[in-house]
C-alpha cells in the first residue's frame, strides 16, 4: 500500500511538471501540502493509504489547522493541493473515490495588495550610492524589480541572454513555460549596466559562471530567499519597515501603471497573468487610492469633516 501511495505522489510530480509545466517552488508548495496531511493523519489513527482517506478525515485534517490559528488562505491553500490531488488521481483513473468534493472553505473577502508610494522606493534607492559590489547588485535589483513587475522566482532564475540592452527589453520565462517580453527604463538599464560591469565580476570571483544575473556574496546564485533577506535589510534601514516582501514591488508595478492611466489588458500581458480577473485586483487598489484622495484633498469634502 506504501509503494502504491509513494508513486501516486510520484505520478502527481511527474503530472506537474511535464504536464502542468510549474516552477518547482510550486510543485514543492503542493507536495508539502500533501506530506503535512499524510502525517496528520499517520500521527492520530493512521495512515492507510490515500485510497482509504474520507471526507471526514478531511474535515478533521481542516479543523487541525483552524484550531492552530493557521490562516484562511493558508487553510483553502492546503484544501486546494488535496483536491488538485484527487482530482488528477480521478481523472486518470488510478482512484474511484474523492473525498474533497464536499469540501468548502470560506476565506473571506479578498485582501488587496500592499504596495509601495513612489516617495518610499526613491528613498530606498537613494541609500543605494556606494560603489561597492554589493551594493551595485542590491539597486539593480530593486530598480529591475520596480521597472518591469516581474516575480520574485522570475527574477531569481535571470540569466545574462534573456536581458537585451539595446531594445531594452527582458525575455521572461513565466509560471507554466509561458515566456512574455517585458520592458525596462533608462534608470534599471544603467543600474544593470553597472552592476554586471563593476559589481558581478567581483562578486563571482573565480568561481564557475551559472550565468544567472544575481549573485550573492559568495558567487552563487541569489535565491528567492536571499533576496527576500536583503530586501527586509536594506529596506529596513531606509526607513521604510522590515515587513516588507519582494511581492510587494510586483505590486508597486502595477499600481502605479493602473495609476498614470495603463490599459488592464496591458498590465495583465506584462504581469504574465493568465487571466483578467487577477488583475483586476489592483483596479480596487487604484479606487481605494483615489477615494483616500478624495476625502483628504477634495475643498468641499475638507471643509465638511472639519465642520462635523
Amino acid at each position: 500500500m506504501i509503494e502504491q501511495n509513494d508513486q501516486f505522489l510520484d505520478k502527481f510530480n511527474d503530472y506537474l511538471k511535464n504536464e502542468r509545466g510549474y516552477s518547482k517552488n510550486t510543485i514543492n508548495s503542493y507536495l508539502r501540502d500533501l506530506e503535512q496531511a499524510k502525517s496528520f493523519w499517520e500521527k492520530n489513527g493512521g495512515f492507510s493509504g490515500w485510497d482509504q482517506v474520507q471526507t471526514r478525515d478531511i474535515e478533521i485534517f481542516l479543523q487541525h489547522l483552524a484550531s492552530k490559528k493557521i490562516a484562511r488562505t493558508t487553510q483553502a491553500r492546503k484544501a486546494s493541493s488535496l483536491r488538485s490531488f484527487y482530482r488528477y488521481l480521478n481523472k486518470r483513473n488510478l482512484l474511484s473515490n474523492d473525498p474533497m468534493v464536499s469540501i468548502t472553505i470560506r476565506i473571506g473577502e479578498k485582501k488587496l495588495p500592499q504596495f509601495f508610494y513612489a516617495n518610499e522606493i526613491r528613498k530606498v534607492l537613494d541609500t543605494q550610492t556606494n560603489h561597492d559590489a554589493l551594493t551595485l547588485r542590491n539597486r539593480a535589483l530593486f530598480e529591475l524589480f520596480y521597472a518591469t513587475g516581474m516575480r520574485l522566482s522570475e527574477i531569481s532564475d535571470l540569466k545574462l541572454d534573456q536581458i537585451d540592452f539595446d531594445l531594452k527589453i527582458i525575455l521572461v520565462h513565466g509560471k507554466g513555460n509561458k515566456d512574455r517580453y517585458v520592458p525596462f527604463g533608462d534608470k534599471a538599464k544603467k543600474a544593470l549596466a553597472e552592476y554586471l560591469k563593476d559589481g558581478r565580476p567581483n562578486l563571482l570571483g573565480q568561481k564557475d559562471d551559472s550565468n544567472n544575473v544575481f549573485l550573492n556574496d559568495q558567487g552563487d546564485s541569489l535565491t528567492g530567499r536571499g533576496i527576500e533577506y536583503i530586501m527586509k535589510k536594506v529596506f529596513a534601514k531606509a526607513g521604510v519597515g522590515s515587513n516588507v516582501h519582494p511581492h510587494m514591488l510586483r505590486h508597486t508595478f502595477a499600481t502605479e501603471m493602473l495609476n498614470n492611466g495603463a490599459d488592464l489588458r496591458s498590465v495583465q500581458e506584462l504581469l504574465g497573468h493568465e487571466s483578467l480577473t487577477t488583475t483586476q485586483i489592483y483596479t480596487h487598489v487604484n479606487m481605494q487610492h483615489l477615494q483616500r484622495d478624495y476625502n483628504q484633498f477634495f475643498p468641499r469634502n475638507k471643509k465638511e469633516n472639519e465642520a462635523n
